[in-house]
Formats: C-alpha cells, sequence, structure tokens
C-alpha cells in the first residue's frame, strides 16, 4: 500500500467540497427544520453553491456608515501609488500610525514596520497572502484576487478560499467554548438574521503575524471581532460590515466595510507555494524553514 500523498489528499478535499456544494441548494430546508438560530420565517441566505462563488472586491477595507469610526488609513506623509494610479513610482502600504485610535505600544509598532521600508531594511512587507499563511480575522477578509465560497451546513458554515483550499469554520451555536486557545482564525460563533443576514462573533485570534488590514495593524489576544455579512437584494453582492475591539489595542471600535461580487466558481485548485527562497529582496521574513522531513 502507498503512502498518501499530498495530491492524494487535495483530491479527497475536492471530492469533499463537490459533493457539499452540491447540496447546498437544499440546505435551507434542512436548516428550516432545526432549532439554530433560524429564523422565523425559516429563511438563510443562500451564500453557498456549486454554480457560484464570492470575488472580493478591492484589498483594502471601505468606510462604514457615517458616524461610525473608520478603518486605518495611510500614512498621509507617505501617499501611495499603486499601478492603477497611473503613471509614477509604485510605493509599499505604509498605514498612519499616528491615528489617535491606536494604543502607544501599536502606534509604535507601525512606526517600525513603516520605517523598515522608508530605509531600506526591509524591500517588502509582511503579508499572509505572500508567505501563505492565514490571514486572521478579519484580516482575511481582504484576501485574495481569487473567488471564496461557503458550504452551509446545519450546525457549521464553511467560508473556503480557492488559494490553497483555506478553511474557516463557523460554528452555529449560542456561545463561544470556555476556554478558547488562541489560533489563526479564533473561535467563530454565528446565527442567521432576517434571511438575508449571517452574524458572526469571533474570539481568540492569535496576535502573531496577524493584522486586521494590509498596513500591518496589531491586536492582541483580546480581539473580538463582529462580521455582518448580509446579501443584497438581488443576490449578486454581499456586503460585510465588520466591528473590530481590543480595549488593548485601540481607543474605541473599529467599523470596516468589504464586499464580494458573485461569480461563476470553476473550483479550480490554487496552491499557494510554501519554502520561497528570497533571491531578489531583503529580509522577506519568515522564510518557512524546517529542521527536519516531515516523513
Amino acid at each position: 500500500m502507498r503512502a498518501c500523498t499530498a495530491d492524494d489528499n487535495r483530491v479527497a478535499f475536492r471530492s469533499l467540497v463537490l459533493s457539499a456544494l452540491a447540496g447546498a441548494m437544499g440546505v435551507g430546508a434542512m436548516l428550516a427544520s432545526t432549532t439554530i438560530d433560524a429564523p422565523a420565517q425559516g429563511k438563510i441566505p443562500e451564500l453557498g453553491s456549486s454554480t457560484f462563488a464570492w470575488l472580493a472586491a478591492g484589498a483594502e477595507w471601505r468606510a462604514p456608515p457615517a458616524g461610525m469610526r473608520g478603518p486605518i488609513l495611510d500614512d498621509p506623509d507617505h501617499p501611495r501609488h499603486f499601478n492603477l494610479d497611473g503613471p509614477g513610482q509604485v510605493t509599499q502600504r505604509l498605514g498612519n500610525y499616528k491615528d489617535p485610535v491606536l494604543k502607544p505600544w501599536a502606534a509604535a509598532k507601525m512606526r517600525e514596520s513603516n520605517e523598515e521600508l522608508l530605509t531600506g531594511k526591509r524591500d517588502l512587507p509582511f503579508t499572509a497572502q505572500s508567505r501563505c499563511y492565514p490571514g486572521g480575522v478579519p484580516g482575511q477578509l481582504l484576501y485574495p484576487a481569487e473567488p471564496m465560497y461557503f458550504i452551509q451546513k446545519a450546525q457549521q458554515v464553511w467560508m473556503i478560499w480557492q488559494r490553497d483550499q483555506m478553511v474557516r469554520r463557523i460554528y452555529l451555536t449560542d456561545k463561544h467554548s470556555a476556554k478558547v486557545t488562541p489560533s489563526r482564525f479564533g473561535e467563530s460563533i454565528g446565527r442567521y438574521e432576517n434571511g438575508d443576514t449571517l452574524v458572526i462573533d469571533t474570539i481568540g485570534v492569535s496576535p502573531h503575524l496577524n493584522y486586521i488590514d494590509n498596513f500591518r495593524t496589531p491586536h492582541t489576544e483580546k480581539l473580538k471581532v463582529e462580521e455582518r455579512l448580509k446579501v443584497a437584494a438581488d443576490g449578486k453582492m454581499i456586503e460585510a460590515l465588520v466591528k473590530v475591539e481590543d480595549p488593548d489595542t485601540f481607543n474605541e471600535p473599529l467599523y470596516m466595510v468589504q464586499r464580494w461580487r458573485k461569480v461563476p466558481n470553476p473550483l479550480y485548485e490554487t496552491v499557494c507555494a510554501e519554502n520561497n527562497v528570497d533571491y531578489f529582496y531583503n529580509n522577506l521574513v519568515p522564510i518557512p524553514t524546517a529542521a527536519k522531513p516531515d516523513f
């Protein structure tokens, strides 16, 4: 009997996803017969299907409704210039570490990260996607330029990203575990509201190399995130209103918005290449290393 390979695992995973997605259209009736936070009218938003997926509308947080404290923005002393901004030198993302919402330690961390780029100590900033890491909560909602899709089960909702078939699980229960061990995605519990919204409450997100945005805004283990994913009336768009609270990092809650548009779902398998070697840049960290073989 031969050993199971990574390709075998991907094929098995693909079969599981196809099987689950094929039954996604019937999940409404299944949930309506349960008592797990189903709306009184028995309706739930149609997030999962074998025929469509969702593509993020950009890698930046959008402004929230008026009256809500918005996300961290660019450092005003160093305006950003990207490829789509026209002719000119492309720059890196530098967050506004002087934003008064930041506690002193968080501002200092962001300033240090900015200075590493400005002085040339580092040519590229850390991003979860460049290192094949999960992007955390809520940071993963900004990634990547590839589709994500949902599997809606009676007791769980899975968010699956095409990139590396990364899975985040939301448990449809009414309270968190008594003790949560910090992890990349933390512990997420959810419920449906009004037939068009999935509300997700997350705690226990590890702060190690996890950021709430692409400006490398840090957080602590006290981070609490609420996401309200609402499907548009025509079913062609999802909008998420995200609330971020961390009393050790921010002086008040932050509110951010992300959107996804519905796209055909080809179910491609995109594998993120690990053990990248830094041939062209300075101190690209962290370079994945292994002290011994994993077999």
